[in-house]
């Protein structure tokens, strides 16, 4: 980590100020999106609604995972968050929440996430949550994020693991469509967040971040959204036999697939012919793509 210093820190922080620094330290965002993947999972492993008791412990769980993840990830990347506009606004830099407090929250986080999951869930889920928490921030954060164009690629596989979790939560068991519901996510997540890079690229080239806008290109990037975009569309339509899925899930994946096709295949076509790319039209398309995609899973089985 590049050695800056560090702002100092308010003498006067008032109740509120703590308070919305730590919750901005986890990333509730991000945590969002996550949990958007844990129900609809749960409810497909069931084949129904599963215990609306073990779905509130599995998301509390899985919330306290992630934001523990996502508070280290802060701690561990202060000296370029401070550098970058988009992220310059977060506690470390503005200097609501000092390194040590926020390094403690992360971890106790962590602690909290694995004896909750453990407990109340199985200990299955709570491996697979410790499992996922190591993985972002040592193979990612620690090991990938500023050493290769590949980062989002490998480090991405922490956001696939709450189908794990949720699975798991059900049967005790992580089996084959869990496992094709972790590529789906695995293979959706540099489409989404490339997108995000391309548009802050000059931020992560100020912060000697190599994402892959910034080392191969637009066009390079681009060509690699739509290869990606094409192999999580293949991966969604094999769920549906894999899982026994119906009717529901599978026109909307169809349909769901067709339109982010469409929109990588314009972002790489806009790319090609040196015009404005709007690569925001796809990050956020590719949230509403994956939230969608999920909740016809769920109302696919609750139909049924």
């Amino acid at each position: 980590m590049t050695a800056l210093a560090e702002a100092p820190v308010a003498t006067r922080r008032s109740f509120g100020d703590l308070a919305r620094g730590y919750l901005a330290l986890t990333k509730p965002r991000i945590i969002e999106l996550l949990l958007v993947t844990t129900v609809p999972t749960m409810v497909v492993a069931a084949r129904g609604l599963p215990s609306l008791w073990l779905v509130l412990a599995t998301l509390v769980g899985g919330s306290f995972a992630a934001g523990s993840a996502n508070t280290i990830n802060c701690y561990v990347d202060r000296d370029i968050d401070v550098r970058m506009h988009r992220t310059e606004r977060r506690p470390l830099p503005n200097a609501v929440v000092t390194p040590a407090e926020a390094l403690r929250f992360g971890i106790v986080l962590g602690l909290v996430a694995t004896v909750w999951l453990g407990f109340l869930v199985n200990w299955l889920s709570a491996g697979l949550a410790v499992a996922a928490i190591a993985f972002y921030v040592f193979v990612y954060t620690l090991g990938m994020k500023r050493s290769t164009p590949s980062n989002i690629v490998i480090g991405g596989a922490a956001g696939c693991m709450p189908v794990l979790i949720g699975w798991a939560a059900v049967t005790g068991r992580v089996e084959v469509p869990a496992l094709v519901l972790f590529a789906v996510i695995f293979y959706w997540t540099p489409p989404h967040f490339w997108a995000l890079a391309i548009r802050f690229s000059d931020d992560y080239a100020a912060a000697d971040v190599p994402m892959l806008p910034v080392v191969a290109g637009l066009r390079e990037t681009a060509r690699q959204i739509v290869l990606y975009s094409w192999v999580m569309v293949a991966l969604s339509l094999l769920f549906h036999p894999v899982a026994r899925m119906g009717l529901i899930y599978l026109v909307s994946c169809v349909v769901l697939g067709a339109l982010f096709l469409k929109e990588a295949h314009g972002l790489a076509s806009r790319a090609k012919r040196g015009v404005a790319v709007k690569p925001m039209r796809l990050f956020h398309w590719s949230i509403t793509y994956l939230t969608l995609l999920f909740a016809a899973m769920a109302l696919d089985q609750l139909v049924r």
